[in-house]
C-alpha cells in the first residue's frame, strides 16, 4: 500500500546464515521496503516437541536457502508487509504441509516476524505498538533460568531440565530483571561455598551447572529468593521446568530420573510435583509430564492451587493442541514460542484462544538463541504478563535490555501487567 509518503510494498527479500548462541548455523531474513526494513533470525531447541514444526527441510539449512530465493521470494515481491495474515497464508500454500517440512518453520518464522518489523518500521511505530496498538503499555514480569540440568546439561547435574526464578510484584520491569540478576548471583555464591568440583560453568543460557541433585537445587534457589525477596522488597519465588517428556520412557512407563536413581509412574511423578510445590512453594511448574499426558496435566492443575502448570511440549504454540487441553483443563498457562509453528499470525491466534480460556500465554526464549529482540516486543504488543527469556548470557541479556527500553518509550504509561493469583 501507498499513501502519505508510506511505501510497504516488499521490494527485496535477502536471506543468509548467521549463527545461535551454541555456535550453529541459523537463518536470518531482511525484508526490504522503499521505506523500510525488517530483519528477524531463528532460535533452536534443545528440546523439541515432536509436534513442533520442522525447522528445516530434510536437506538442511542450504536447502531452506534455496527454497526461499526460488520459491519465496517470487510470490512475496510487490506483496504489502502490513497484510501479516495473507503473507502467513501464502507461506503456508507455498510449504503446501501441516508442518512446514518444505520450506521449513524457521524459515517461515523470520519471514513472518521480519515482515511485522518492516511494517511496523514503515509506519514509524515500535513493533510493540503496531502489534498492541494503545493498549500495548503493560510489561511482563521476567521468567529466569538459575540453574540448569537435563538436556541443557551432562555428568551429574540435576535431572529436572530448569531451576527458575519469577519475581512477583515488582514496580517496574528493571526492578523484576535485577532481582533476577541478584537471584543467579547468590545462587553462583553458594554454588562456590558448598558444592565440590564447580567452577563457574554455565548452560546455553547462562544458567549455573554443577553437581548437585535436584533437591539441593531447589533448595538453593529458595533460599536465594527468601534473600532477595528481603533485599528487593517484594516477592521473589522459584519455579521449574521439569522438561518431563525427556525423561518418559514409552517402553517401561516411567519416569526416569537417571541421575538420581528415582523412576516414577504416572501417579508418583504426580505425587512428586505436588511435593514439591509444597514444599518449595513453587509458583511455576512447566511440563511435568510428558507431551501427550493431557490427563495427568489436568489432574495437577485441579490438585496443585496458586500454581501456574504450563505446557511447552504438550501445547507447541499449537492451536489445535490447545483446544484439546482446554476441554480437559489440562495446565491453566502455555509457552508460545512462534517458531513451533512457523508463523506470528498462528501464534496470535493460540494467544487469544489462551486468553479467552483462563490461561496464561508466557512468551518464550529458546535454548539456542540469537541476540534478535523481537519477542520482548511479542509479550508487550499481544499483552503477555510473563517472558520467558533467561537472566544472563548475551542472547537473553539482548530481551532484557530492549524491554527496559521499551519501559522507558511508555514513559508513565508503563505498568507491570497482571498476573494471576500466585499465593
Amino acid at each position: 500500500m501507498e499513501g502519505n509518503g508510506v511505501s510497504t510494498v516488499i521490494d527485496d527479500i535477502v536471506a543468509r546464515k548467521i549463527f545461535n548462541s551454541r555456535g550453529e548455523e541459523t537463518i536470518e531474513i531482511d525484508v526490504i521496503t522503499s521505506t523500510s526494513m525488517g530483519r528477524a533470525s531463528a532460535p533452536s531447541g534443545a528440546s523439541r516437541g515432536k509436534n513442533e514444526v520442522k525447522p528445516y527441510p530434510r536437506r538442511g539449512i542450504e536447502e531452506a536457502l534455496k527454497r526461499i530465493e526460488t520459491l519465496i521470494v517470487p510470490e512475496l515481491l510487490g506483496m504489502n508487509v502490513d497484510v501479516q495474515e495473507e503473507i502467513d497464508r501464502t507461506l503456508r500454500e507455498l510449504d503446501g504441509t501441516e508442518n512446514f517440512s518444505n520450506i521449513g518453520g524457521n524459515t517461515a518464522f523470520a519471514l513472518s516476524l521480519a515482515v511485522a518489523e518492516a511494517a511496523a518500521n514503515a509506519y514509524g511505530l515500535p513493533l510493540f505498538q503496531y502489534l498492541g496498538g494503545q493498549l500495548a503499555y503493560e510489561l511482563p514480569y521476567p521468567l529466569g533460568n538459575v540453574i540448569s540440568g537435563g538436556k541443557h546439561t551432562s555428568g551429574k547435574t540435576p535431572d529436572i531440565q530448569e531451576f527458575l526464578v519469577l519475581p512477583l510484584d515488582a514496580r517496574t520491569f528493571q526492578e523484576a530483571a535485577k532481582a533476577n540478576a541478584l537471584v543467579h548471583k547468590k545462587v553462583g555464591e553458594q554454588l562456590k561455598k558448598k558444592t565440590r568440583n564447580f567452577f563457574g560453568g554455565r548452560s546455553d543460557e547462562g544458567a549455573w551447572i554443577a553437581p548437585i541433585k535436584d533437591h539441593e537445587a531447589l533448595e538453593l534457589i529458595s533460599a536465594a529468593c527468601e534473600a532477595v525477596s528481603e533485599e528487593m522488597g517484594f516477592e521473589c519465588r522459584a519455579g521449574l521446568d521439569i522438561a518431563a517428556s525427556t525423561l518418559w520412557n514409552p517402553k517401561a512407563r516411567r519416569y526416569v530420573y537417571s541421575r538420581s536413581g528415582r523412576k516414577l509412574d504416572s501417579g508418583e511423578q504426580l505425587e512428586y510435583v505436588l511435593r514439591l510445590i509444597d514444599e518449595f512453594r513453587l509458583v511455576y511448574v512447566e511440563d511435568p509430564f510428558h507431551e501427550e499426558d493431557f490427563e495427568s496435566f489436568a489432574e495437577l492443575t485441579k490438585k496443585a492451587e496458586n500454581c501456574l502448570i504450563c505446557g511447552d511440549d504438550l501445547f507447541v504454540t499449537n492451536e489445535r493442541r490447545l483446544r484439546k487441553g482446554i476441554k480437559q483443563r489440562a495446565g491453566n498457562s502455555i509457552i508460545i514460542k512462534v517458531n513451533q509453528v512457523g508463523t506470528l499470525s498462528r501464534a496470535v491466534k493460540t494467544v487469544k484462544l489462551a486468553k479467552e480460556n483462563g490461561y496464561t500465554p508466557i512468551v518464550s526464549h529458546r535454548s539456542g538463541d540469537t541476540v534478535d529482540w523481537h519477542i520482548a516486543h511479542l509479550a508487550v504488543g499481544l499483552s503477555c504478563p510473563i517472558i520467558k527469556t533467561g537472566i544472563v548470557e548475551g542472547a537473553r541479556i539482548a530481551k532484557i535490555n530492549e524491554l527496559i527500553r521499551v519501559e522507558e518509550m511508555l514513559g508513565d504509561k508503563a505498568r507491570m501487567a497482571s498476573l494471576p493469583r500466585l499465593r
